[in-house]
């Protein structure tokens, strides 16, 4: 499988993305992601809890040193910077706000980048802001796959329309049709041809 890894990155009108997005992947999907929604550095677990009631893979708050398994969905907990270590697990930070936001989407995609390199797929969302441009064109630059909502389709136009001007991108997709790519993508498709 050439792909090992999603990261994604979300904003304004995020919760309701992402409420489509994850319940659109089967139970069997083979990578592992990580998530990065902007929220409030006073908000609880709610948003996990409500992900994972929905999803059929598992959704979880990231924990710092857990390894970054296949089939799991982690979220940048509120206030904390998510990462990923070269030994493939998960990280914590406590840094100042990139593009004033803890956790910041240009952290997580720039630490996967180094990671993963062409083996990893990025997703920006909708979103208010310019988070994420950078870390999808450090992506781009090592490599790997960059998707990014169809602006038009978005609740907030900025992220993505950001992330657009900053690289290069693969697919710019609405967001109906962010999950069917990543299947595809993936190689999953594949798998259930040949199972019949």
């Amino acid at each position: 499988m050439r792909y090992a890894a999603v990261v994604i990155g979300v904003s304004a009108g995020g919760i309701e993305a992402l409420k489509i997005l994850l319940p659109a992947l089967p139970v069997s999907f083979p990578l592992p992601i990580a998530i990065v929604q902007h929220r409030d550095q006073r908000a609880g677990d709610f948003l996990a809890a409500c992900l994972n009631g929905v999803s059929r893979i598992a959704v979880s708050e990231a924990e710092d040193k857990e390894p970054f398994c296949a089939g799991h969905a982690y979220l940048a907990p509120a206030g904390y910077h998510l990462l990923i270590e070269s030994d493939r697990c998960l990280s914590l930070s406590v840094d100042r706000p990139v593009n004033h936001s803890c956790p910041s989407i240009d952290v997580l995609f720039e630490s996967a980048a180094d990671v993963f390199a062409e083996s990893l797929i990025g997703v920006v969302l909708t979103g208010a802001n310019a988070d994420g441009a950078r870390g999808l064109k450090a992506i781009k630059a090592r490599g790997g796959l960059a998707v990014v909502q169809d602006p038009q389709t978005a609740s907030a136009m900025a992220m993505p329309r950001a992330a657009l001007e900053a690289t290069p991108v693969d697919h710019v997709v609405d967001l109906e049709q962010i999950a069917p790519l990543l299947i595809r993508i993936s190689a999953l498709e594949e798998a259930y041809g040949t199972a019949g």
